[in-house]
């Protein structure tokens, strides 16, 4: 009961930021070019502030080298998940861009704002491993995702000039500072570190306000009869953690290893598919679809799937 109440509450509070951009945007208080101020805030200034304090908290010689079992087995999942990903996203549509979208969506969950959520109140005394355990994820998304699926022109071959110039952005660059300043224990001034600390706390709640603007201009009965959008959401809460479940039982894994790899994996898509897109132009509508629809059927799948290992 306390998990369904957990994940109810994150979800509560992430529809009603949603149904805010929602309203906003449907009554024409924000302007028609809201969502490109606010997926350009996202860009270059939030996410790379939730970026940076994270690998400026977490990625630290003692930390990393306590944990190096979690950091392995992360990287191990992620490197499994990624084929699996890009081959069902082959098989559902043709659309380069759109595969680049379900091949983001189910390699990378929501693991930071609803899998904080859930391990801060389900297993507490495992949240700062559960942290650990992230770090391979947002490396993979800032060196792969993010420039290799959300950013790259899907309408040409890119050269290698181009490639390279897509990780220079704000937020692999605030990745590389943050580890950086963690690894050698760089001292900051307090000033800079709630600077950080307050911008990154901003992301979220400006991405479901995003998310409700870009709802608002897409067809809600065409996205909740897209069948594709059910069966991405399907993979991603049900088949890709059972599958996990069912491999796991070969393998001597500790519990925090395993409640860490299956609170990563068993969370809703992601809202990055909606942020970044939108500040380069891009159409966000499937992704707008996605992040509703999973986020909705979780409230029911992630107890589901934590009362399966109990």
């Amino acid at each position: 009961m306390n998990l369904f109440t957990s994940t109810l509450n994150q979800t509560a509070f992430l529809f009603s930021f949603i149904i805010i951009g929602y309203v906003l945007a449907k009554w024409k208080i924000l302007p028609d070019n809201s969502s490109v101020v606010l997926s350009k805030l996202e860009n270059t200034l939030f996410i790379p502030a939730l970026v940076m304090g994270t690998f400026i908290e977490n990625f630290t010689v003692e930390r990393i080298s306590k944990a190096s079992n979690l950091l392995l087995i992360s990287f191990i999942i992620a490197f499994v998940a990624i084929p699996f990903a890009i081959f069902v996203s082959k098989l559902l549509t043709k659309d380069r861009y759109i595969q680049n979208i379900y091949t983001y969506g189910l390699s990378f969950a929501n693991f930071g704002f609803m899998g904080n959520a859930v391990v801060m109140s389900l297993f507490p005394d495992i949240f700062f491993e559960y942290l650990i355990f992230t770090l391979p994820l947002w490396i993979l998304i800032y060196v792969w995702g993010v420039p290799r699926l959300l950013m790259a022109d899907t309408t040409k071959k890119q050269t290698f000039k181009e490639t390279a110039k897509s990780f220079v952005n704000p937020m692999f660059i605030a990745m590389l500072v943050g580890m950086v300043i963690g690894l050698f224990k760089i001292k900051l001034p307090m000033w800079f570190v709630s600077l950080v600390d307050v911008s990154g706390d901003c992301m979220s709640p400006i991405a479901m306000i995003l998310t409700g603007v870009v709802v608002s201009t897409i067809s809600l009965k065409k996205t909740f009869t897209d069948v594709k959008i059910y069966f991405i959401s399907f993979i991603r809460l049900i088949v890709m953690p059972v599958i996990f479940i069912l491999v796991a039982r070969f393998f001597e894994i500790s519990q925090t290893i395993y409640i860490c790899a299956l609170c990563s994996l068993a969370m809703p898509l992601g809202l990055n598919t909606i942020v970044i897109p939108s500040a380069y132009g891009k159409d966000t509508t499937v992704a707008a679809g996605m992040a509703v629809i999973s986020h909705l059927f979780a409230v029911l799948t992630i107890p589901l799937i934590f009362m399966i290992i109990k």
